[in-house]
């Protein structure tokens, strides 16, 4: 897979270095995080080629960090059901909130999934990982 880390995640990271007496704040913690279909890449909103089958934003929960390097899923989120339109899903997109919300990150799917009217979609792995630099 690959991903795309959204301006918002990247700034409030990158702002965690700052000073306090130069702006710089703690990182709040990521409420909740749900995912979005895609039919084709979202763009830097995450807004564009949102799914017609299912427009839901599906929550889920990340399970502890392993090593101080990746995530992987936790709670998967609830399966998806096409509600009445033939489409070929390839990306989804992670945000804080079920709708509006702030986008954190998109991921092109490891394999496109054609998905058909009645049928189901669910997310069954869904890892994020920073490599630490050697020492």
């Amino acid at each position: 897979m690959t991903a795309g880390l959204a301006p918002s995640l990247v700034s409030g990271w990158l702002n965690t270095l700052r000073t306090t007496g130069n702006g710089g704040a703690a990182y709040s913690a990521v409420a909740g995080t749900f995912v979005q279909l895609h039919t084709g890449d979202p763009g830097a909103a995450g807004t564009s080629n949102i799914s017609a089958g299912s427009t839901t934003r599906n929550s889920f929960v990340f399970s502890s960090s392993s090593s101080g390097s990746s995530l992987s899923l936790g709670t998967p989120p609830s399966a998806w059901t096409n509600g009445g339109t033939s489409e070929t899903l390839t990306h989804i997109s992670v945000w804080t909130a079920s709708s509006a919300g702030t986008l954190l990150f998109t991921v092109a799917l490891t394999a496109s999934k054609a998905w058909a009217s009645g049928d189901s979609f669910s997310l069954a792995t869904l890892t994020a990982a920073l490599t630490p630099q050697a020492a």
